[in-house]
């Protein structure tokens, strides 16, 4: 049995060798290194991009010139009817004519104010917008004048000192940056109050003031954002040590700025 085993393995082993092709594939020679043509231009790296001849300039680094700035242009019956409610109000004040003084700055339609309210003198005379002119004496009847009757010594305000109104500048009077709302005619600048008696309160650093003075100043600082929307006083910064800074600048969403 063990022999007809091993015959028939025997057998399968010879017959599986006897189907095999007599030689294996041949391997294909490698051409020589002469053979081998380099390419007219080598190949350009893809992690380097080509370098351009000349280097873009400064200004076309930033692309193209801004246009030069402009006066806005005020709807005539928003003005109209600005400046009818400004009279209402008991305003004193006179149309001036339109005023370009270049580089964005002016105002389509100015106006001098003199007196905000009645009996108010505004000193020096202010150049700005209706609208300003009409914040400025809301403000002060609806705000600065009652919040100043605690202050019973002084009598009433008589002055409403400025000082700055309209002119041609960038913002904090800096040389480089964003043109100032006073150039717009959007911006006034108080620096402070006369009173019947004489007595002028200055407009300055008051945070911690525990004096009448010093709560009056607070309670004009913060009415103030109900009328304008930026107000900057004498705590915000070194650049408003002297006087509140109220502008009208319009902005998103109705958004206020006040400090």
């Amino acid at each position: 049995m063990l022999f007809r085993i091993i015959s028939a393995t025997t057998a399968i082993i010879v017959l599986t060798a006897a189907s095999l092709p007599q030689t294996g594939p041949l391997p294909q020679q490698k051409p020589d290194r002469e053979q081998v043509q380099p390419s007219a231009e080598p190949p350009t790296p893809m992690d380097k991009p080509a370098v351009p001849e000349t280097q873009p300039t400064a200004g076309e680094m930033q692309g193209p010139p801004k246009p030069p700035l402009t006066i806005a242009a005020e709807s005539e019956d928003e003005h109209k009817a600005c400046l009818a409610q400004l009279t209402a109000i008991g305003a004193t004040f006179k149309d001036i004519p339109r005023i370009d003084d270049g580089n964005g700055c002016g105002i389509d339609k100015p106006i001098a104010l003199t007196e905000p309210l009645p009996g108010i003198q505004m000193k020096p005379e202010g150049t700005m917008r209706c609208e300003t002119a009409l914040a400025l004496a809301h403000w002060m009847k609806e705000s600065v004048i009652p919040s100043a009757a605690t202050l019973k010594d002084n009598g009433r305000i008589v002055t409403v000192n400025q000082a700055s109104t309209y002119i041609c500048r960038l913002r904090n009077n800096a040389t480089t940056g964003k043109i100032s709302e006073h150039a717009r005619g959007n911006a006034v600048d108080i620096a402070g109050f006369t009173f019947e008696n004489g007595k002028t309160i200055g407009i300055e650093p008051r945070r911690e003031d525990p004096t009448l003075t010093g709560a009056f100043q607070r309670t004009a600082s913060a009415s103030a954002c109900l009328y304008f929307s930026t107000v900057l006083d004498p705590d915000s910064d070194a650049a408003h040590e002297t006087h509140f800074h109220l502008d009208v600048l319009k902005r998103k969403g109705e958004f206020r700025y006040c400090h």
